[in-house]
């Protein structure tokens, strides 16, 4: 599953392509042109792009709330997620999600979910689902190493592999679930080995280098659609931005944030590629180039996007009648 020069340079640009869509959100949120709240990708890109040119149209994709650059590299279109961050009806959900619930079913990606580990049991379900039924398919649970903390992903976990669900499991373990540092939320810090105690297969792997999670994941996908079973990565991985954009981020040491930047996925790759493969500057400046028009395309249609009428407040809305006594 190693990437070949071309692969590498395909990696190269997705991974520039989420970066520069992040920093522009980053600047329309300050400019109070998004809204709510915005939790940004930037320092995690290489596991987005290396992972989603292994699926298929059929397989499905549960992401966390710092989703954005997986639904790029899912394929949503750039018009459509960032009309959905102005709350515009053109968005990807129509407006109604926002940051953190991007979704699209057409796609099979299913969110952004807002609830730390409220995917895994979505994942679960959907491979017990697609087994079922005999589909040969795969489906990607992304989520933090908060989530390790919660019940559900005990049980998930536990499922998955008492059933031998074809669900692959992909821990971004960015070491701080919000504030809480890994240290202070977990006796044993070692996830990979949580989830060797499913009787799961598992491997922690460098979030922070794509051809690595390209390598690990495609090895990952090949196994579960050979076996059925699932497996679990953990991605070590750092985002240089705060938790959110209302965070005041007090609980990291600004020389740790400085090491971990020192190791950007996309310096790393660009510098590889100048070795190895000849990339120049000009090649860069293409690239650079391509993203800019894109990324300037879905601000226009953002801007120009409707707002959903106040008569459909209450679509899709669930409700509960109470009749008067």
């Amino acid at each position: 599953m190693t990437p070949d020069a071309a692969t590498r340079r395909a990696l190269l640009r997705e991974m520039i392509r989420i970066r520069r869509f992040e920093e522009k959100c980053a600047e329309l949120y300050s400019a109070g042109k998004i809204r709510g709240f915005l939790h940004l990708y930037i320092g995690e890109e290489a596991i987005a792009a290396g992972t989603m040119p292994h699926l298929g149209a059929d397989d499905a994709i549960v992401a966390t709330y710092r989703e954005h650059g997986h639904a790029l590299a899912r394929g949503v279109p750039a018009r459509a997620v960032m009309a959905e961050m102005f709350g515009k009806q053109e968005g990807c959900s129509h407006g109604r999600g926002g940051s953190m619930h991007l979704f699209d079913v057409s796609r099979r990606f299913y969110g952004g979910n807002a609830i730390v580990c409220g995917g895994l049991p979505v994942a679960v379900g959907l491979a017990l689902a697609d087994k079922m039924l005999g589909r040969p398919r795969v489906t990607v649970c992304i989520f933090g190493d908060g989530a390790v903390a919660e019940g559900e992903f005990h049980e998930s976990m536990n499922l998955a592999a008492l059933w031998k669900l074809p669900v692959l499991f992909l821990c971004e373990n960015n070491l701080y679930a919000m504030g809480t540092s890994l240290e202070r939320s977990e006796s044993d810090t070692d996830l990979v080995e949580k989830a060797g105690s499913y009787r799961m297969a598992a491997a922690s792997v460098d979030g922070m280098d794509a051809a690595a999670v390209y390598d690990a994941v495609g090895q990952a996908v090949a196994e579960i659609r050979a076996s059925g079973a699932p497996k679990f990565l953990e991605l070590r991985t750092y985002r240089f931005r705060a938790h959110s954009m209302f965070d005041a981020e007090l609980y990291r040491d600004k020389a740790e944030v400085a090491e971990w930047r020192k190791r950007c996925p996309i310096a790393a790759l660009t510098a590889q590629l100048r070795e190895s493969d000849g990339l120049t500057d000009a090649d860069v400046a293409t690239m650079e180039s391509a993203v800019a028009t894109e990324i300037a395309d879905a601000v226009a249609f953002a801007e120009a996007g409707t707002w959903e009428p106040v008569e459909h407040l209450e679509d899709d809305v669930m409700t509960r009648v109470v009749a008067a006594r």
